[in-house]
């Protein structure tokens, strides 16, 4: 499927490496300034006002993420080019979630992997296509300073699907040696939902070494910690890192009979990062469990 917001033009001037996204092309006449593509990344839709760092409604999404960010010929204006899209995108059979036509409306500033202006007329549409292979977001956001500028447009498209697990291994006498040497040892191979503490099937490997280490060290004494990255409010974040603690403590103890006194959950948010959460790739190595030696 083509949704088409007008014909394509040449892409002579694209940044190395730029293309339209198969679902939706591009306005008349723009051309790419950025372009990213990421096989599987997390992304905040917005729903709502951009304030204060954060949107008073959004959405987390997990999948394949393309980046486009677009300059727009000189005379068009934000309107015009936000009504294209937004006539291509129902014609295609996507369902409009959120809309703004102000900086009042929209405000400003910046979260996680977003960024708007202030004050420079923009115009936000968040949408979804339903579809049996995943579904599929779309966040376009055009602004622009003034009418003597160019707008810019961002077309953010997030197709949903599951992570490629099982790429990362856990060893009992790695976390063994962790423990012995730093008295903690970090595990990447616990999965989760965004925004949810029940822990996925895939995890099942990385469960059976740590209560394979916990039965060959009976005397061994575990405080199980959950982290995050830093997207969403610090209270959410840090009552979800606890219950995802209670979670992997509930599954050691009644799946692998671990004594429940020898396993105590906690739960201490984005408080300790070991990477940067100003890229996903950082803010992937922070959202982890940890065994922290009692």
């Amino acid at each position: 499927m083509l949704l088409s917001a007008g014909f394509a033009l040449a892409q002579q001037k694209d940044v190395a490496g730029g293309k339209d996204h198969p679902l939706i092309s591009r306005y008349p006449g723009s051309i790419i300034t950025e372009y990213s593509a990421s096989a599987f990344d997390e992304y905040t839709l917005p729903l709502g006002k951009l304030e204060g760092g954060q949107f008073a409604k959004s959405q987390s999404l997990e999948g394949k993420l393309t980046r486009l960010h677009y300059e727009i010929p000189l005379g068009r204006s934000p309107l015009e080019v936000s009504r294209n899209y937004a006539q291509a995108l129902q014609t295609g059979g996507f369902q409009k979630l959120f809309s703004c036509s102000s900086a009042e409306q929209c405000g400003g500033g910046t979260v996680g992997n977003v960024g708007w202006c202030g004050g420079c007329s923009p115009r936000q549409l968040s949408a979804k296509l339903s579809r049996q292979e995943g579904d599929v977001y779309v966040s376009f956001h055009v602004e622009q300073d003034n009418p003597d500028v160019q707008a810019q447009v961002q077309l953010d498209v997030i197709e949903m699907k599951a992570m490629e697990a099982g790429l990362v291994t856990v060893d009992a006498a790695a976390l063994g040696n962790d423990l012995t040497r730093t008295g903690h040892s970090a595990v990447y191979g616990i999965y989760f939902d965004t925004g949810k503490a029940d822990v996925k099937p895939e995890s099942d490997a990385a469960l059976q070494e740590i209560a394979k280490l916990l039965q060959q060290n009976s005397a061994l004494k575990l405080h199980v910690v959950g982290h995050t990255d830093n997207l969403g409010q610090l209270a959410s974040n840090m009552d979800l890192s606890h219950r995802r603690a209670d979670a992997v403590v509930n599954i050691l103890s009644k799946k692998y009979s671990i004594g429940a006194a020898r396993l105590d959950s906690q739960g201490v948010g984005p408080l300790a990062p070991v990477a940067s959460n100003e890229s996903e790739a950082g803010r992937a190595k922070n959202r982890r469990v940890e065994l922290v030696k009692q």
